[in-house]
């Protein structure tokens, strides 16, 4: 079915959880996006899940919860106990924390659930293998129970072991807390015939120029680059940039953007004729920020920190009948905040619907408006109509349906079994 704007509904094909019948004794596995600190900060994240796990344990299942937090290539990823606190607050129930997920120790905890229980098992970012989508470790991880739910829209870009790596080997459904983000950024998604769209893309996580810009460049009318994705068109087009900021991976970004330069693109990409320059140690400001032609470079110790936002764009912001803004464009915690500034102004007239993407970026900008905290997982799917995981639920439906199984049959697929 195709959808008002232009792409067809991204959740055809993908099976609900909310239609699955649960009864007691059946084992999930909930696959959920609790990337909250410590100190429950915010808790959206994790309060989106509580229906779906209050409706599971209330039908007696046993559940155990896998989630990330942090990441194993730099070193945060930590303990989850504070998840399984914050759970057994929200659900009126105990939530037992189990600090393994994949050794045998944890099959066996999982297999010890009692109908209705609920645990959360320890941080799946723990194992290099995990954002590689190992599909050794998905089979360990599959080993916890014998229907997948999928929450956590947050990561529904990512094909990780615990995300989609497990959709491969257990039957799945799409949870309460993925289809509402799902069906709430739809007036936002697709092409958009005869609608003005715009897109401001910044902060540093090189999926704002990987999948937002580059995907961005063919179906909006108007980008906006600030941040790192903005240094690195700078760099494209050859500007000394001195110290400033290129992310963590500065030659696969430069690489995408030449690739969307040298194509015809519907959208007017706007490029800055002044930014703002700060003598940095590092990634901190120690001076005075000033404004410089772009054309002149930025010095050696300095690096671009905000940007002039050009009249003819704010004008183009304010009468764009759709727009996005994914990413901080400036340094705005450090106190530059001109461009954001001029573009919140300019989003607040929008003649159509403003959205922020972004966990960071929702966290640092004062906006009134509709947001998500979705960020790579809402440019993915704004971008392209659907997402990783998406995708994989789909896959998973078709094999299951293929198998001759229905949702109440044997639940175990491809060798895999408890």
């Amino acid at each position: 079915m195709a959808s008002d704007t232009g792409w067809a509904d991204p959740l055809a094909g993908v099976p609900l959880l909310d239609a699955r019948h649960v009864t007691a004794g059946e084992r999930w596995v909930f696959s959920a996006g609790f990337n909250v600190d410590a100190a429950l900060t915010s808790t959206g994240r994790i309060d989106s899940e509580l229906d779906d796990l209050r409706r599971l344990a209330g039908a007696g299942a046993r559940v155990a919860v896998l989630s990330h937090l942090g990441s194993h290539r730099d070193g945060t990823a930590s303990a989850l106990d504070h998840v399984a606190g914050h759970l057994s607050r929200r659900l009126g129930r105990r939530v037992r924390y189990v600090p393994e997920n994949a050794s045998d120790a944890a099959v066996r905890a999982a297999e010890a659930l009692e109908p209705g229980e609920i645990a959360v098992f320890g941080n799946t970012r723990h194992h290099a293998g995990e954002e590689r989508g190992d599909p050794e470790l998905a089979r360990r991880f599959a080993l916890l129970g014998d229907a997948v739910a999928v929450g956590g829209f947050s990561k529904a870009h990512r094909a990780h072991a615990s995300n989609t790596g497990v959709l491969r080997l257990l039957p799945g459904w799409a949870a309460r807390s993925l289809v509402t983000e799902v069906r709430f950024l739809a007036p936002w998604a697709g092409p958009g015939e005869g609608v003005y769209r715009a897109a401001v893309l910044g902060g540093r996580k090189p999926e704002k120029t990987l999948v937002g810009l580059v995907h961005a460049m063919r179906t909006c009318d108007l980008v906006v680059p600030g941040g790192v994705v903005l240094n690195t068109v700078l760099r494209a087009l050859g500007h000394d940039l001195g110290a400033s900021d290129l992310g963590s991976r500065p030659d696969a970004c430069l690489d995408a953007v030449r690739g969307v330069m040298d194509l015809p693109a519907r959208a007017r990409l706007h490029v800055p004729r002044t930014v703002r320059v700060a003598p940095v140690d590092g990634r901190r400001i120690v001076g005075e920020a000033r404004s410089r032609p772009v054309a002149d470079g930025v010095p050696a110790g300095h690096a671009v920190v905000d940007f002039e936002l050009e009249p003819w764009a704010a004008r183009a912001l304010a009468g764009a009948g759709s727009a996005v803004l994914a990413g901080t464009p400036s340094r705005y915690l450090d106190g530059q905040v001109r461009s954001a500034d001029a573009v919140l102004s300019a989003l607040s007239r929008a003649a159509g619907p403003a959205l922020l993407l972004g966990g960071d970026t929702v966290a640092e900008l004062p906006w009134p408006g509709p947001v998500s905290t979705g960020g790579g997982s809402a440019l993915q799917l704004l971008a392209t109509g659907t997402c990783a995981v998406l995708d994989a639920l789909r896959d998973n439906a078709r094999r299951v349906a293929g198998e001759g199984r229905g949702p109440a049959d044997d639940n175990v697929m491809d060798g895999v079994s408890t």
